[in-house]
């Protein structure tokens, strides 16, 4: 399933997501609704992810440098 992600903020997909999570928990819907519910809840899911990665990759830390002036650095490692 394509994602139109095109004006798709993060908190509007996270909200997504759960109203998807919520509906295909409660079973009240038809078999093909679910199908393409949970296609569309792993698309959204893959976003959210994406989202948070690239704003990992944006942080900035704080350090000292040899002539203990603060420096922003840019972090090129994420830790798990």
């Amino acid at each position: 399933m394509k994602l139109n992600t095109e004006n798709l903020s993060f908190e509007n997909a996270l909200e997504q997501l759960e109203t998807l999570v919520k509906d295909l928990e409660g079973g009240r819907i038809k078999l093909d609704d679910a199908v393409e519910s949970y296609e569309k809840a792993v698309a959204l899911k893959k976003f959210c992810e994406e989202k948070l990665k690239a704003a990992q990759l944006k942080i900035e830390k704080i350090e000292t440098s040899v002539s203990d002036e603060p420096m922003l650095t840019l972090l090129d490692k994420i830790d798990d």
